[in-house]
């Protein structure tokens, strides 16, 4: 199915579940889609990010990943009132990227068609580029400081993973790029060779613990974690912000995603999101697992913290120190890369 086949059926999925919803006033792509061209083929491990606008608070949970006529679906709400004012989304570095495409799906009051075309028109001018990339880099700052020593571990390894991989999005930022989820590590790599800056990437894959990860080392992790991923799906009972991401639905974004980095040689870039949804099962399975299963899992994922040098509080304390001291010399390649950006303007 190609891209533009995925889209018809996205328009379909919200005319049919989404435009009854109380509240409802649109929808529009806010994920990697956005990036794609109507032609390229869909892989059939990536999923299509659709928000669906609504006046108010939402008035029931996320839809979150579903299969609709073969296409993964990631359905979310987005309270028309964060889209009201396009200044404040282009100071959002997640926000923004959508709106400097072609992203609405349904429009039936036409403001998000006016939104996107505002966005669009200054989406490059430096200021915001600049201020996206602060802010990016502000999201780092706070993921260090949720890093709790008393909290189980998991969590700690859950902050300190996503504190080092947002120092990615700095620079997805300043390149203009959709600051990506899964494959961040991949599309830094992209950017960071379009600017002659490609040794940086290995100072990213240093920072999370991975440069000299083998590639059997990462399929061994990734099938430790299919094993558990199984058996952390069938035991989910608790409401977790992340719960549809640990489905059958979503199955093939968390690992056959994975697998398919590692067997085209991009294994050392697969290990963040391993790493995160190893992190998630965890968290799933102290609260919902019997203590067995708890136990079974446990060795395998201290195997894999082992790896990345933070199976410890003590590690990840020092971990998180490597993150800080990383952040301003991030921001430097980012503010080179914005000078040197031709797309960027005044």
């Amino acid at each position: 199915m190609n891209v533009a086949e995925a889209k018809t059926v996205a328009r379909r999925w919200v005319e049919e579940h989404a435009a009854g919803v109380p509240g409802y006033a649109g929808a529009y792509h806010s994920g990697s889609v956005n990036w794609l061209d109507d032609g390229d083929e869909l892989s059939a491990t990536s999923d299509v990010d659709v928000a669906v606008v609504v006046d108010g608070a939402p008035a029931r949970p996320s839809p979150g990943k579903l299969l609709y006529r073969g296409v993964l679906i990631d359905g979310g709400f987005r309270p028309r009132d964060t889209l009201a004012d396009a200044d404040a989304v282009l100071a959002e570095y997640q926000l923004a990227p959508p709106f400097s495409r072609r992203c609405v799906i349904a429009d039936p009051s036409g403001f998000l068609a006016g939104l996107q075309s505002a966005v669009s028109a200054s989406f490059a001018r430096r200021r915001w580029v600049e201020r996206r990339c602060a802010q990016a880099a502000d999201k780092v700052r706070r993921y260090l400081a949720s890093v709790d020593e008393t909290a189980p571990l998991h969590d700690q390894a859950m902050s300190w993973l996503f504190a080092a991989g947002v120092t990615t999005h700095v620079l997805l930022s300043a390149g203009l790029q959709n600051p990506t989820v899964r494959r961040r590590y991949v599309a830094v790599r992209d950017v960071l060779a379009r600017y002659g800056m490609l040794e940086f990437h290995e100072t990213l894959l240093s920072l999370l613990g991975c440069a000299d990860m083998s590639a059997s080392r990462a399929a061994h992790n990734l099938r430790a974690l299919e094993e558990v991923f199984d058996a952390t799906k069938a035991v989910i009972r608790s409401r977790f912000v992340f719960a549809g991401d640990i489905t059958d639905a979503a199955r093939p974004i968390a690992i056959d995603g994975a697998r398919e980095l590692i067997d085209r040689g991009d294994h050392r870039e697969a290990v963040f999101w391993i790493a995160v949804t190893a992190s998630r099962c965890q968290k799933v399975l102290d609260t919902d697992a019997p203590a067995e299963l708890r136990e079974q899992s446990a060795g395998a994922y201290l195997e894999l913290l082992a790896d990345l040098r933070i199976a410890t509080p003590a590690a990840i304390e020092r971990r998180a120190r490597d993150v800080e001291a990383l952040l301003p010399a991030a921001c430097d390649v980012a503010q080179r890369i914005i000078d040197a950006n031709a797309e960027v303007h005044a």
